[in-house]
Formats: structure tokens, C-alpha cells, sequence
């Protein structure tokens, strides 16, 4: 397995936060910011039968050619995520969820474009629960192609749990909504103990760290 060189956080420690409601986040993008364990009252879901895209939005993606591959261009999607003007991805964040995704935990759903990758998301996957991090796009309604695909995948491995995080207006047009912490915690524990993965060889049961 290849390893990410520098500094990570501690993979059983992270493994345990997302199975208890909890995930990272940097303080700021440079390589010394303060990273810390977060959780909400009210948790952003994305229900997999509430789902909805835009027509507009699904015609677009027939037009411009957009297709899917999965865990192909991880470290692109990751850099793409991450490409903004502030960001909670850095170099801890990133090397942390590269060696997740070496060791099976992190996956990406990409959107290309005569192979080209012009968009995407990434997310780790515990069990049936799958806890989607950042998406971006370099093309229009990239992000909402990788959504729908990233759905669709979901409901095709048997995936009982989409987190969001946090409910936003934006994600609200595809579905999302908020939940109180007590019902995501039923939810991510009934998730947890499904026996599906995102991929042929991804996320296994134990922390590899």
C-alpha cells in the first residue's frame, strides 16, 4: 500500500469519530492550522429515496457528454476540492484522506469529459454509511452531475446513510435536509452495521492504521 509521507491524523481516532457522529476540519489551509472533531444538533442528510435533480440539470449533463468513474482520479478530486479561496483541506487533511483512500476507507465519484476530469466529490464509507466531504467542478453542473451519480451509485451497493454534514439552501434542491442529532445517530448506527461497500475493494471494518 502506498503510504502518504508527513504528518496525518490518527487513522483509528478518525475512524471512531465518523462511526460516532463526528469529522475534521482544518482551522485554515496552511500546514500548521488547527485541526478539530465536529459534529451538529442538526445533521444534513441526503435522503437516497428523496433524492432530486433539476430536468434542466439532467439535460444538461445528456448535452455535454459527462460520464462517471470511480476512485480513478482521487487525488485530482481531492486537489480540486480543495482549490478555492478558503478551505478546511490541508496538507494533514489531504495526506490523511489519500492514505484513506490506499487503505480503502475514502472513495471519489468523478465526472469526465473526453476522459478529461472536470468534476467531482469525495467522501469516506463506513459500513451502509457513506459521509460525502467537499465536490467541485472546472465545467458547469459538473457538481451536480457528480451528485447524481454519486446517488445512483449509492442505491446500487445498498447504502442506507448519505451525510451531507450540514443542511445548506444549495443542497436543499437536491434533497437534503436536517435532522436532529439523536435521529442521525439512529440512522449512522443501523448504516454501520450493513454489510455493503462502496467499491469491490473498498471501505473494510477496521481501522488499517
Amino acid at each position: 500500500m502506498k503510504q502518504a509521507e508527513g504528518p496525518m491524523l490518527d487513522i483509528g481516532q478518525l475512524l471512531e469519530a465518523y462511526s460516532t457522529g463526528y469529522f475534521p476540519m482544518a482551522e485554515g489551509s496552511g500546514p500548521d492550522a488547527e485541526i478539530g472533531y465536529y459534529s451538529a444538533w442538526k445533521r444534513g442528510i441526503i435522503p437516497l429515496d428523496g433524492f432530486h435533480m433539476p430536468k434542466r440539470a439532467l439535460r444538461h449533463f445528456k448535452k455535454s457528454g459527462f460520464s462517471m468513474s470511480l476512485n480513478q482520479h482521487f487525488e485530482g478530486v481531492l486537489e480540486g476540492c480543495a482549490n478555492r479561496p478558503s478551505t478546511w483541506i490541508n496538507p494533514v487533511i489531504h495526506r490523511t484522506f489519500l492514505y484513506l483512500h490506499y487503505s480503502g476507507y475514502a472513495h471519489s465519484v468523478e465526472v469526465l469529459r473526453e476522459g478529461r476530469l472536470v468534476g467531482g466529490l469525495y467522501g469516506l464509507a463506513l459500513g451502509g454509511a457513506f459521509f460525502a466531504e467537499s465536490v467541485f467542478q472546472y465545467e458547469p453542473e459538473a457538481h451536480k452531475a457528480a451528485l447524481w451519480f454519486c446517488h445512483g451509485h449509492l442505491l446500487n451497493r445498498g447504502f442506507s446513510l448519505w451525510d451531507a454534514q450540514y443542511y445548506t439552501p444549495h443542497l436543499g434542491q437536491f434533497g437534503c435536509r436536517e435532522i436532529p442529532a439523536k435521529r442521525y445517530d439512529v440512522l449512522l448506527q443501523k448504516a454501520l452495521k450493513l454489510a455493503v461497500t462502496f467499491s469491490d475493494h473498498g471501505n473494510p471494518g477496521k481501522p488499517t492504521h
